[in-house]
């Protein structure tokens, strides 16, 4: 992402999504078809313009923008936009970065308006958290430490660069669509290879609609909430490996595959349990998905 633009001056009531993947196109469409955000705008930003139409498709059902609703590079928007954005949502993974937390911080400082009167979201995960065995995580425990796990280091790194300008960071746990996830992933690529980890290894979940959901919920209880604040975002029902792909397996879609073999060891460990429930009533917000099992299970 260029930094040889200086950030717009005026701001306006639209908002920006900064990502528009599976859970980027999610939020967008849910802000347009939402009453509270009928008068508001949205610029869906990427990196290139590889995959604009099929955005626009996903979200629109049609070829071009609308009159709320645009696609733009990064690049673009500084280049020609007059106006900052009241809100902006930051929900690109970090594998598209070199360096994440400085995109991160790139996108806050350039894009969100410099009243602040918004918000700025940026979604993380809850795999920063360090967890014991089967301890329960909430939105105020240990993390990793960032120098010795370089993995989630950099997440957390993007975190302090959202929290210390005025954004909130949202702890999203492993996120699924009824194609996508661990689920599809463990059933058709290791069924000769295994899983690693236990089978009874815990997983905490959460759908992409409800991911994106939650996005919007910041967005709606707005900075006198979520300034400068830590939330964690899952469906409340963990789960485990094998309780997973029992799930899909119930599924006609999943029913060609068996299930496969965990590696284990033993003795390794069980995961955390992620416990939300005070980022939920901060955010005013619930799963429409319960579960996992509730999700795979309406499709027989």
């Amino acid at each position: 992402m260029t930094t040889a633009f200086s950030a717009p001056s005026t701001a306006k009531a639209d908002i920006a999504v900064v990502g528009c993947g599976v859970l980027g196109t999610s939020l967008c469409k849910q802000l347009l078809s939402h009453p509270d955000f009928a008068s508001r705008s949205i610029t869906a930003i990427t990196k290139s313009t590889a995959r604009h139409d099929d955005i626009r498709k996903q979200v629109l059902q049609s070829d071009i923008d609308s009159d709320r609703f645009t696609v733009k590079t990064f690049d673009d928007v500084l280049e020609t936009s007059s106006s900052s954005f009241q809100d902006v949502v930051f929900c690109a993974p970090p594998s598209g970065f070199d360096n994440y937390p400085s995109a991160v911080k790139e996108a806050a400082e350039k894009l969100w308006a410099a009243d602040k009167s918004g918000s700025f979201v940026f979604t993380s995960s809850g795999g920063v958290y360090e967890g014991k065995d089967g301890e329960t995580v909430n939105e105020s425990s240990p993390t990793f430490d960032p120098e010795t796990n370089p993995r989630s280091g950099r997440m957390i790194y993007a975190e302090q660069e959202a929290i210390a300008l005025g954004g909130c960071a949202l702890r999203l746990a492993g996120l699924y669509t009824f194609e996508r996830g661990a689920h599809s992933y463990w059933l058709k690529k290791c069924q000769e290879s295994g899983v690693q980890g236990r089978e009874d290894g815990i997983v905490n979940l959460l759908n992409y609609d409800d991911a994106a959901s939650a996005c919007l919920a910041a967005l709606k209880v707005g900075p006198t909430v979520n300034a400068k604040r830590t939330f964690l975002i899952s469906d409340g029902n963990p789960t485990t490996r094998k309780g997973i792909c029992e799930s899909a397996l119930k599924c006609a879609a999943y029913a060609q595959y068996s299930m496969p073999r965990f590696l284990g060891p033993d003795d390794g460990l069980k995961g955390k349990i992620y416990d939300g429930s005070k980022s939920n009533e901060a955010l005013q917000w619930e799963p429409v998905y319960k579960s996992f099992d509730s999700f795979m299970t309406s499709f027989i």
